[in-house]
């Protein structure tokens, strides 16, 4: 069933990241809205800023981004097409990948760097203080305790409200949560790869935020005559929705951010929140994945 709203996002459903951090669930990745290989200025760098004001427009008032993205690039764009911020909009960014060029990551998690980073970042978006500021890898070259507590000292300075980890594995978490208090993690999870599976098992159980990146990659469920395309088409949905659908009815901690650089798209992935599968119709399509 579908459910015609002028703001879709706010249909999703709220989660309260940290506990006291209210957002609509289906929210909104700012990773494509730089160039080729997530690497310098977009193409089109106008469209970018129609996407995220439409973006808040349909009721998204969570929107994940990172320094790395551009770098910089992600961050300035949405201070440039959202500041001043509305009192209910969040926004997360991340620290801890550097660049060197296009499709280059080097993760780098010294405590200076991600003091430096976390700084330029509140620079970079214009606040005072970083919603929720997320650990984008752990660095192998350093103790995660190191790097933690580097992150503490600016949440103790006020400059950071809550802290998220991104990529990491169940016993991860739990040698980061002695050290900090973790409200959420981002791994890459979708209806075609459930990898991330334990993680989300434990999320639900600590009731932390689960942000899957790379919400709506549906494989070879979307090709022709497959269960997505037949489901989308019963449905009178894109297989794109009803895969972000399909996330939302997984779970009530899920955060999916599906991102996109054009307002149409944006349109057409925001309607998945007013999407409300059939038990049947969810089935079909966890097993068929499964």
């Amino acid at each position: 069933m579908t459910v015609e709203t002028s703001q879709p996002a706010a249909q999703s459903g709220t989660f309260r990241i940290g506990g006291d951090l209210p957002v609509h669930r289906l929210g909104y990745g700012a990773m494509q809205i730089t160039g080729p290989g997530i690497w310098g200025e977009p193409r089109d760098r106008d469209e970018a800023v129609r996407v995220l004001r439409r973006a808040v427009e349909l009721g998204v008032t969570f929107i994940d981004t990172a320094d790395s993205y551009g770098p910089f690039v992600s961050e300035q764009i949405i201070r440039e097409a959202l500041h001043p911020y509305a009192d209910d909009v969040v926004i997360a960014t991340k620290g801890g990948l550097t660049r060197s060029g296009p499709g280059d990551w080097r993760p780098v998690g010294r405590p200076e760097y991600l003091r430096q980073q976390a700084e330029l970042s509140l620079r970079h978006l214009g606040v005072e203080r970083i919603d929720l500021y997320q650990l984008h890898r752990i660095d192998p070259k350093v103790p995660l305790e190191e790097s933690l507590g580097e992150l503490e000292l600016l949440q103790q300075e006020g400059k950071i409200r809550h802290i998220g980890l991104s990529e990491v594995s169940v016993e991860q978490i739990e040698q980061a949560r002695a050290v900090v208090d973790v409200v959420s993690v981002q791994n890459l999870y979708n209806l075609a790869n459930r990898q991330s599976e334990e993680v989300l098992h434990y999320a639900e159980r600590e009731g932390l935020g689960f942000i899957p990146w790379f919400p709506i990659a549906t494989g070879e469920l979307a090709a022709p005559g497959g269960p997505l395309d037949a489901a989308s088409k019963e449905h009178g949905a894109t297989p794109a929705q009803l895969a972000l659908a399909w996330l939302l009815r997984r779970s009530p901690v899920m955060l999916p951010i599906p991102g996109t650089s054009r307002v149409a798209h944006l349109e057409e992935n925001l309607k998945a929140g007013t999407i409300e599968l059939t038990d049947e119709e969810y089935d079909t399509l966890t097993n068929a994945a499964g």
